[in-house]
């Protein structure tokens, strides 16, 4: 049975320890921790925006209809969690480590994930219109039906398992890195788009 959060309480702090708390309709908006570990916890329509997070652990949590709009983090690990139907607009996951998690329905649009570490992490119908995942590392990473127009893929890590299905793969950078994913749907030809642009081809009619 999980206890409903309360702050100040519960708040994301320095060294704080949160286990088995249910966070309803709470603001942590602009709140700022280091080494914080939350574990068997939900979040229900919860409010990060403006967070700064630092070396910190998620584990066994769920994310339901939160905004993490312009949340900055650095080498916080989100493990076997769930994050739908939230917003992570500019949100920023720098060195981030995402193990057994889900996206779905999610708005991820402009947001970092840059020198990630992804591994086993579904992303299902999400909006990922330029979101830049240079340098990350990939492995067994599903994108389900997203829109991935304009994101950034120079330079990441693709190890096996790596799949777009049914996805808009328009005018991605970094496209000759996705060397090794698998593409199934019309997204193929629009990677080959990209592809054909970063080698110099012209198309003319």
């Amino acid at each position: 049975m999980l206890r409903p959060a309360e702050l100040p309480g519960d708040a994301f702090e320095d060294d704080a320890t949160i286990k088995g708390r249910r966070y309803d309709g709470l603001s942590l908006a602009g709140h700022q921790g280091e080494a914080i570990e939350v574990e068997q916890s939900t979040f229900e329509n919860v409010r990060f925006t403006g967070m700064n997070l630092a070396r910190s652990v998620l584990a066994h949590v769920r994310f339901n209809t939160c905004d993490f709009a312009t949340v900055r983090t650095q080498d916080v690990s989100l493990l076997r969690a769930t994050v739908t139907g939230c917003r992570l607009t500019g949100s920023t996951w720098s060195s981030g480590s995402f193990r057994d998690v889900l996206f779905e329905g999610t708005r991820a649009d402009s947001a970092l994930f840059r020198y990630a570490k992804l591994n086993t992490v579904v992303f299902r119908e999400c909006n990922l219109t330029g979101a830049d995942f240079q340098f990350a590392d990939f492995r067994n990473v599903r994108f389900e039906k997203c829109d991935l127009t304009g994101a950034q893929f120079a330079n990441v890590v693709i190890q096996p398992g790596v799949s777009f299905e049914g996805c808009t793969l328009l005018d991605l950078g970094g496209a000759a890195h996705l060397k090794g994913a698998t593409v199934r749907g019309p997204g193929g030809m629009e990677l080959a788009l990209s592809l054909a642009r970063e080698a110099g081809i012209l198309f003319e009619d």
